[in-house]
């Protein structure tokens, strides 16, 4: 049995950690933060009850087989309702899109707004399935240490049917002409850090979970996945330290000896950093022992922050539902305004989940909580103007199309932005989705999972492979914990 630390209890390092006691290893998760959870912890305030970060409950088969590895099922730790409608897209007061969960009903949705697109959608989901079964079977699990992981035949042949030397919006331009229909199916992959045009056409793989696996919510919020994954890992006897800053990674003979904290030092004879990759390399080991320098990270492409808003209010606002997107706004523009040229957007597009209309635990009854994100530019200076400025603007478009002003009724607020994401998570320049997934930023060519100079290092995360999101964190730190256990069984 080996002594095994991880860095950070975000999706990527409660998975890392329960595949490592499944082996037998005395495992130390060390959280900086008071609560677990890394950007999927809660927050609770005046009775309302509010997910931090990520809301959208996709890919559910991911989450099922990562439970199933344990002999467990997802329904033993939280229940899973289907949203139906799965979400709304608003283009206008009266011009909005509501996708249902019914593959009939969203045939007729789409017809009623491009003529002949039901076939053409039957088409581009046929070949999305086809991308998720290689995406999510052949591709995501794999270390991506070389180009020779993926010499397999039937793997490359699935990645040349796949589209990946093509782009997301042109993939799309061939099966879609109405703009609505196009935002729909580009909007997925808005957060995985830059334009349709740079993203490959592999990802339109999400469209198929998004539209025909279907949207989902635990009940009790997206915290209980992080609870149910918790449960188990101390089930397995993982040991949670939180509130505990590791300030560094101490190496010896070419290996981590165990990791310094302001209440001590722990002995370790293998790590996995499911923190910041950027902070870990630059902050916690000393340079002849980083992958990195500075200079490689500052020609990185970086997926968006966000700006975000917690928010009270004591009346019911009927219009809106679960998961609410306004596209009332150029996309374009503010496309541009994160990703070509990074500046505060003029008219931002934004994002409400209302998980009230779902979940009536997480409000006090008869109010609604409310969760605003408008995705942002990283880096960018960030002040409370700003975020009030920008505040006020997004309840006024949201009063236009409930048709009822709610302002005054606000009885709580707490925002949250770039400057929090680096306080809380030390993210390079306040990101929050980690790295983009651009035709150069994939599989090997992605920092790397393994520590090249420290053999029994390893990292997991959204700055690594396979990437961005809750499902890519979860199979991410799967695929370290492998690794490192890889590691191990070769020492001996």
């Amino acid at each position: 049995m080996a002594k095994i630390s991880i860095i950070g209890s975000g999706f990527s390092g409660l998975a890392a950690s329960c595949f490592a006691a499944k082996e037998g290893h005395e495992v130390s998760v060390f959280e900086k933060n008071s609560a677990i959870g890394g950007r999927a912890r809660v927050y609770s305030a005046e009775g309302f009850t509010f997910d931090m970060g990520p809301s959208w409950y996709w890919m559910p088969d991911v989450f099922e087989n990562f439970f199933q590895a344990f002999g467990k099922s997802a329904a033993d730790y939280y229940e899973l309702k289907q949203l139906d409608p799965g979400f709304q897209i608003i283009f206008g007061t009266e011009d909005v899109v509501k996708i249902p969960a019914n593959m009939e009903e969203l045939e007729q949705v789409f017809e009623a707004i491009e003529p002949g697109s039901a076939i053409a959608l039957r088409k581009f989901l046929k070949e999305a399935l086809f991308k998720y079964e290689v995406g999510m079977k052949d591709l995501v699990y794999k270390p991506a240490f070389s180009w020779l992981e993926y010499a397999n035949m039937d793997v490359m042949k699935g990645m040349l049917n796949a589209n990946i030397f093509s782009s997301v919006s042109s993939y799309v331009g061939k099966y879609f002409k109405d703009p609505r229909l196009v935002a729909l199916m580009e909007f997925p992959v808005l957060f995985l850090g830059a334009m349709a045009n740079k993203i490959p056409a592999l990802y339109t793989m999400m469209n198929y979970s998004a539209l025909v696996q279907g949207t989902f919510y635990p009940v009790g919020g997206m915290c209980r996945i992080v609870a149910g994954m918790k449960d188990l890992a101390e089930s397995l006897g993982v040991e949670f330290h939180t509130g505990v800053q590791v300030d560094h990674i101490e190496v010896a003979d070419g290996l981590v000896s165990g990791l310094k904290t302001g209440t001590g030092f722990y002995p370790a004879d293998g790590l996995i950093a499911a923190a910041d990759y950027h902070h870990v390399e630059q902050q916690l080991l000393d340079a002849p022992y980083r992958n990195y320098d500075e200079k490689y990270w500052e020609k990185k492409t970086f997926a968006p922050s966000c700006l975000i808003y917690y928010v009270g209010v004591s009346k019911k606002l009927s219009r809106l539902l679960h998961h609410n997107l306004f596209f009332d706004a150029d996309f374009n523009q503010h496309a541009n305004d994160i990703y070509s040229t990074p500046q505060w957007p003029d008219k931002p597009l934004f994002y409400v989940c209302c998980p009230s209309k779902t979940d009536p635990g997480v409000a006090p009854e008869g109010m609604e909580n409310i969760f605003i994100l408008v995705p942002v530019a990283a880096g960018l200076k960030d002040d409370e103007a700003t975020r009030e400025n920008y505040f006020e603007g997004i309840i006024k478009r949201m009063e236009t199309f409930c048709g009822e002003t709610f302002q005054e009724q606000i009885i709580y607020k707490k925002t949250y932005c770039i400057n929090d994401f680096t306080e809380d998570y030390n993210a390079y320049k306040g990101n929050a989705y980690g790295l983009a997934n651009t035709l150069m930023q994939t599989a090997v060519l992605k920092p790397s999972l393994k520590n090249k100079k420290v053999k029994n290092m390893f990292y997991a995360g959204q700055l690594t492979v396979p990437g961005p999101g809750v499902p890519p964190a979860l199979i991410s730190g799967q695929v370290a914990a492998n690794e490192l256990e890889h590691y191990f069984k070769r020492k001996l």
